[in-house]
């Protein structure tokens, strides 16, 4: 493409170019967080159209060999070494699998050994992909850290927020509400106001090697396998009960609680009268799986927790605090009211009844689409069973 032609295509893409803005971004040098998939190639590729200094930047966090013995990790550089080499960029490999270890994946293992619920996705993004990453691309002597993250930023009143992706299927401000404001500043999401579609359009406009790749889905380090056969790797087995709530009846066995989560339906192996089986709570003490009949079965329902390890990207706010919330990542926002406690937690309060709130997930608050930053949820309130309220229809 000449320069004429770049410049129509990128304005076409809803970036604003100009012919100072390309002079001006060449003498910036960004960092690319490059891991062998679609959407940080077509940032790759867009940085270096904008004309940026332009270098790839690929992230082992995970040691493990397929049975062959090939590094699981390999194949994704290789993506990456595909990519760089095909737009002309140079590229780096930098390993933290001993930094994931200790300050991520300890950590998930130790909550799930609680019968928690914990996201290593988010805890990663703070302790690795954002910290130790980002230093490293600061060290390098970056002006930016580029990522593939479908979010935005918006600079109000001399602060930077963090917005949600224009693709709402996509957003990714939910795992990325424990971000400083500082390292915020220096972060750039070139695909966040643009749809899947139109990233993997870009991919094939430059035939990139990486253009019908599909998406990565799941944990990190688990991947497609079954979840709880990865996690008995780690994790040793100890027989229990799957209690019927309301009966006392006992309907089968289980080998720990801990591979359970509340509102679980699948997996649990229940057959017989009765059902479909949800999972309404967890006895870790004793071991015990609660079992409840029907998706909308009271017991699952909740329309307060309690939150700690709070983290705001920006100035706190004042409370009480009228805002929107998700307990989920695919969840639609849900109206609720923060309260500070004298404990320094915050009791959340929500207008409708919440479904298989479970200990040890992240709570992220939202104020129309800017991410405000997020919490751990550390207890649950009464259950509508527990109340004896009625259900209102949802």
């Amino acid at each position: 493409m000449n320069h004429a032609t770049t410049q129509k295509y990128l304005q076409s893409l809803g970036f604003e170019v100009s012919s100072n803005s390309f002079s001006e971004n060449s003498k910036k040098t960004v960092i690319v967080g490059m891991s062998g998939g679609v959407d940080s190639s077509v940032c790759a590729i867009l940085m270096k159209l904008l004309g940026y200094n332009t270098i790839g930047m690929f992230m082992k966090n995970w040691e493990e060999k397929n049975d062959d013995g090939v590094c699981l990790a390999e194949d994704e550089y290789q993506d990456v070494i595909r990519v760089c080499e095909q737009i002309d960029i140079p590229y780096y490999s930098v390993n933290f699998s001993h930094e994931y270890e200790q300050n991520v994946f300890k950590h998930f293992l130790a909550e799930y050994k609680k019968g928690n619920t914990p996201n290593p996705d988010i805890l990663c993004n703070k302790e690795i992909k954002f910290k130790v990453f980002y230093n490293k691309a600061m060290e390098f002597g970056a002006d930016f850290l580029v990522t593939g993250h479908y979010c935005q930023k918006q600079e109000v009143n001399s602060q930077t927020l963090l917005a949600k992706g224009k693709d709402r299927g996509k957003d990714q401000t939910y795992f990325l509400y424990t971000m400083q404001e500082d390292v915020l500043e220096n972060v750039l999401f070139p695909i966040g106001h643009l749809e899947k579609p139109e990233v993997r359009k870009i991919a094939r406009d430059f035939n990139l090697a990486t253009k019908s790749k599909k998406d990565s889905t799941g944990i990190c380090f688990i991947g497609e396998r079954n979840f709880k056969n990865f996690l008995s790797q780690y994790i040793k087995s100890q027989q229990g009960s799957f209690v019927h709530l309301d009966s006392g009846r006992v309907l089968g066995s289980h080998d720990g609680s801990c591979y359970y989560t509340n509102g679980q339906r699948k997996g649990l192996g229940l057959g017989g009268p009765g059902g479909p089986w949800f999972v309404s709570h967890k006895d870790q003490a004793q071991n015990i799986v609660y079992v409840v009949e029907g998706e909308m079965h009271p017991a699952l329902y909740a329309d307060n927790l309690f939150a700690n390890e709070i983290h705001w990207i920006n100035q706190a706010p004042s409370f009480p605090l009228e805002c929107m919330a998700k307990i989920r990542y695919r969840q639609v926002d849900q109206a609720c009211r923060l309260e500070l406690q004298a404990d320094g937690s915050i009791k959340v309060e929500f207008q409708r009844p919440q479904r298989a709130i479970s200990i040890g997930q992240a709570l992220v608050f939202y104020q129309d689409d800017i991410c405000l930053g997020g919490a751990t949820v550390c207890d649950v309130g009464p259950s509508y069973q527990q109340q004896k309220k009625e259900l209102p229809i949802l």
